[in-house]
Formats: structure tokens, C-alpha cells, sequence
């Protein structure tokens, strides 16, 4: 008789071929190529944070969005009267503590100048959106690779001045009780401020610290003078929020403290796009490569390269096939 052969577990692991050892190879590339596909589905949090083209309908459409929002937060703030009249109270009484309370002088010595407070009013009432509005489409069209992270720290210096508006309500000096300020608007009736005359109904009065005529402008300035290359629109820039913080304490609008307000919230919209974008805005590149240029650039990065060796190899293997014979030299 024959013998029987009995196969064994060890006889089947021995002859099926191990699935881990010899698919480890498949398996990992196959892990490589779904790894590959899924990136630009799932974008990281470094890309987020690079700068991209800004688009036009989208930034008017933010900044019309944002200033209404704005506009709606700070003047849905209780205006607490009773607390933002103490507030001006203890503000002017600190002022006088330090001996820089200089604002009434100010005030009453550039109101005896008719045509230099009218200016300033108005100053007051348009350059604080105008310059704002001129630097920000100045920079969409010269800088655009800086555009957002610079209209980052405008947003939220603003953001962060509404905590001010809630937290500390103040009444600017021209409100205050039994102060000797002027309110120039209301004496030489020119338009303009959204606390005086027919518009102080539809603006909240209470809300001068901070002061965002400052923090607007001294964002304008140092933009300007950072990135601008022209001698005479760096020193405009740097003039710019001096004049600001001349005409805000000229026409009764804000204490000088109010100033310093504005400049922390300035201070901390720059560390939140520091945070966000690894770097200032004039650090940053100024144009934006293209998105076909970046594609270019990847599709160049993940093509194999040949090793100095194979391609010698390769290029003297074309070269020999290519060549005509040698012939042999005659003794």
C-alpha cells in the first residue's frame, strides 16, 4: 500500500504564501498614493494660514459685512450714561494727577481759529473712513500678498474695541457735566459727527474708549511707512495719526487716554495676525505666485528623480548605441 500523506497545519502555512511578507510593499504604496489623493481634500492648517490672492467682491462684501456689524454691536452697548459720566470724571481727574490734562486748553484755543476747527470737524468726520478705505485698496493693488494679514490686525483692533465700548463706557469730554469744553459741531453747526447734533440719536455717545480714530489711523500710517516706497507718503504716513490724535482732543471728542486705548487695541490686532501668519505683514512676500505656477511647482517636486549614476549610465548607454564604430588604427 501507498502511504498517506497527512497534511499539516505547517505544510498549509508553509505553502501559502504569506500575505504581509509579500504584500507589504503593495500595501504601503497603496497607503502612499491615498495619502497623496486625500491632501488636497483636506487642506492643513498651514495652508490656511498662507496668504491667498484676495478677491475684490469678496473683500467689499467683508468690509460692508463687518463695518455693519460693527456699527450694530456698538451701538446696541447700553450707553450708561451715569457710569460713562463718572468714567470722564475719574479719567479727567487722573489726567490732572499725571499734569497732562491739556485738552480744554486745546480745545479753546483752536476753537477761537473759525476756519482751522470747521477743517478739523470735518477732518474728524471723513479722513477717519476715506484713508482707511484709500489704504486698503491701496494695498489689494500694490501689495496683495500682504492684503490680508494687514486688514487681519484692522479687524481686530476693532473687534476688540467693542469689549472697551461695553467694559468701560465714557462720555467724551464735550459731554461732560459742568465742563468747560466746547462742542465745535454743535457751536459753528457743521456735519459730520455721529454724536452731535441731528445724529447723536442714532449713535452710541458712550463709547470713546478706546478711540478708533486712533487705532484706525495709526494702522494707516505705520502700513504706509512700512511698505510704501515713496519719501513723501511715509512721511504723510507717519504725520497722519498725529494729526488724528490733534483733531480728536481739538474738537472735544476724546481725552488723550482714549489715544492709548486705541494704540493697545492696534498692539493686539498685530499679535493676533502675528499668530496667525508666523510674521508681520512687511515680512511677507508681496505678490502671490499663481495657483498654475504652485501646481507646476508640485508636480516638479514629486516627479522621481535619477540618481547621478543611473543617469550616466543611461546617458553613456545612449551614447554607445548611438555612436559610429571606431575604426582601427593601421601599426
Amino acid at each position: 500500500m501507498g502511504e498517506s500523506h497527512v497534511t499539516t497545519e505547517e505544510d498549509r502555512t508553509a505553502a501559502t504564501p504569506s500575505p504581509v511578507a509579500d504584500g507589504s510593499t503593495v500595501s504601503s504604496s497603496t497607503k502612499a498614493v491615498t495619502l497623496s489623493r486625500m491632501r488636497p481634500r483636506l487642506p492643513s492648517l498651514r495652508s490656511l494660514r498662507s496668504p491667498r490672492r484676495p478677491r475684490l467682491w469678496f473683500e467689499i462684501l467683508l468690509i460692508a459685512v463687518s463695518y455693519w456689524l460693527y456699527s450694530l454691536v456698538r451701538n446696541a452697548v447700553p450707553e450708561q450714561k451715569a457710569a460713562a459720566l463718572r468714567n470722564a470724571d475719574w479719567i479727567w481727574s487722573l489726567e490732572h494727577t499725571v499734569g497732562l490734562a491739556f485738552e480744554e486748553t486745546v480745545n479753546r484755543a483752536v476753537n477761537s481759529v473759525t476756519w482751522l476747527i470747521v477743517s478739523m470737524n470735518y477732518y474728524y468726520a471723513t479722513l477717519h473712513f476715506v484713508v482707511t478705505i484709500g489704504v486698503l485698496i491701496w494695498l489689494f493693488r500694490r501689495h496683495p500678498g500682504r492684503y490680508a494679514a494687514t486688514r487681519l490686525i484692522l479687524f481686530a483692533t476693532t473687534a476688540v474695541a467693542l469689549l472697551g465700548y461695553y467694559l468701560f463706557p465714557l462720555a467724551p469730554p464735550r459731554l461732560m457735566n459742568g465742563g468747560a469744553f466746547i462742542d465745535t459741531v454743535m457751536l459753528h453747526q457743521t456735519w459730520g459727527s455721529m454724536a452731535s447734533g441731528n445724529f447723536k440719536h442714532m449713535s452710541n455717545q458712550y463709547a470713546a474708549m478706546p478711540s478708533m480714530h486712533i487705532g484706525w489711523s495709526l494702522w494707516c500710517g505705520v502700513t504706509v511707512c512700512a511698505l510704501a516706497s515713496a519719501p513723501w507718503a511715509r512721511i504723510l504716513g507717519a504725520l497722519y495719526p498725529m494729526a488724528t490724535l490733534i483733531v480728536i482732543v481739538a474738537t472735544a471728542n476724546h481725552f488723550w487716554l482714549d489715544a492709548v486705548g486705541g494704540v493697545a487695541c492696534l498692539s493686539f490686532g498685530a499679535a493676533v495676525s502675528f499668530a496667525w501668519y508666523g510674521s508681520l505683514p512687511h515680512r511677507l512676500p508681496r505678490r502671490i505666485t499663481p495657483v498654475r505656477g504652485r501646481l507646476r511647482a508640485l508636480r516638479a517636486a514629486r516627479q522621481p528623480r535619477r540618481g547621478p549614476a543611473v543617469a550616466t549610465a543611461a546617458e553613456g548607454g545612449a551614447a554607445a548605441e548611438g555612436a559610429a564604430p571606431t575604426p582601427a588604427r593601421r601599426p
